[in-house]
């Protein structure tokens, strides 16, 4: 099974932690991984967007003027396309965009991304992820430490307000737990921060 190195929040190594090779050593998946993220894209549009064809807008019964004789171009009806306040030719209508994808899928995508981020020391091990205080200068100092200045996503075993709060102020910087990550958040990131215990509540529900 793979050692990887873990840290505390200052950077020094404090520990290694073993991952379950089944899991955190999967091969690269591309197809599947791209399958993942574009379910996950389409299952966020809502596609509410609606506008009115020409025999759903309102008026245009009559003939606006005679077929022949006026010098002008035949009209059938002022709600045509061309009319200003006319119907739409084709008129988007409200439909459902959302795709599906089985849990094995899915799940094979996930550590597909996270096994390929691991080789590609873009994952960074913490012991525990505590900040002294729910301030943004502590999250800063922790980047600061790990030199991390492109977009970082920080997995936690469990909802932390204080680790929240602490990034919720930082563009680059997003979190999430362990029980809601995804393959979009993974590929979407540079880098990977995870605590110890993530990793094992990852490895307990998905190792068996």
């Amino acid at each position: 099974m793979p050692n990887v190195k873990v840290y505390n929040m200052s950077a020094a190594e404090v520990g290694t932690l073993e991952l379950n090779e089944d899991l955190f050593n999967m091969d690269y998946n591309e197809a599947l991984i791209h399958q993942a993220v574009v379910t996950r894209l389409a299952n966020e549009r809502q596609g509410t967007k609606s506008t009115l064809t020409r025999a759903e807008v309102r008026g245009g019964g009559a003939k606006p003027w005679r077929q022949k004789g006026t010098g002008r171009a035949r009209q059938g009806s002022i709600r045509s396309p061309q009319w200003t306040k006319g119907g739409v030719v084709f008129a988007p209508k409200s439909r459902d965009f959302s795709k599906k994808m089985n849990i094995t899928a899915k799940r094979i995508a996930l550590f597909s991304a996270l096994s390929q981020k691991i080789r590609d020391d873009e994952v960074i091990f913490v012991d525990e992820l505590k900040v002294a205080a729910p301030k943004t200068k502590e999250m800063v100092k922790f980047l600061e430490a790990f030199k991390l200045d492109k977009s970082v996503l920080v997995v936690t075993d469990e909802k932390d307000e204080a680790v929240l709060r602490a990034a919720s102020n930082l563009r680059k910087v997003s979190t999430i737990c362990v029980d809601l990550l995804n393959t979009y958040d993974v590929v979407k990131n540079a880098k990977l921060v995870i605590s110890r215990k993530a990793a094992e509540k990852m490895q307990e529900v998905y190792g068996e």
